[in-house]
C-alpha cells in the first residue's frame, strides 16, 4: 500500500486514472497541511489571535473561515493610568460564547493538544 502510494507521487496529475488521483488527493488530505485541523474537527483547541485574544473552543468546521463552538474567550484589559495615580494592575477577562465564525485573517496559531483529541 505505502509502495503503491509512492509511486503515486512519482506521477503526473495529467498520467493518473480518476482513481489514482482521488487516491493521491486523499492521501494529500489526510498528510499534509490541514491534516492538523481535519483531525481537530469536534476536538478542543486554543486559538492565539491577532487581537492579542485567546480563544478555547471546539471546531465544528472550516474553510475559508473557522466554525466554533463552546468558545471562551480570554484577553487582558490594562487600565490606563492618569498622571499622578499608581499603576494599576492589568486584570485578566473572559467571556463564553456558543458559537463563533472566525477569518482566518485574525488567527495567529492554532494549539492541538493530542490528550483531548484521542478521547
Amino acid at each position: 500500500m505505502k509502495f503503491y502510494c509512492r509511486s503515486l507521487l512519482n506521477k503526473t496529475k495529467s498520467e493518473m486514472t480518476p482513481e489514482e488521483l482521488q487516491k493521491r488527493e486523499e492521501e494529500e488530505f489526510n498528510t499534509q497541511h490541514l491534516s492538523v485541523l481535519t483531525q481537530s474537527v469536534n476536538t478542543q483547541v486554543l486559538i492565539n489571535c491577532r487581537n492579542n485574544k485567546k480563544l478555547l473552543g471546539r471546531i465544528k468546521a472550516f474553510d475559508s473561515s473557522l466554525v466554533l463552538e463552546n468558545v471562551k474567550e480570554m484577553w487582558t484589559k490594562v487600565p490606563k493610568s492618569g498622571k499622578g495615580k499608581k499603576k494599576s494592575k492589568s486584570v485578566n477577562k473572559d467571556r463564553y460564547g456558543s458559537k463563533m465564525f472566525l477569518t482566518w485573517g485574525s488567527v495567529i496559531v492554532v494549539l492541538w493538544n493530542p490528550l483531548i483529541a484521542g478521547k
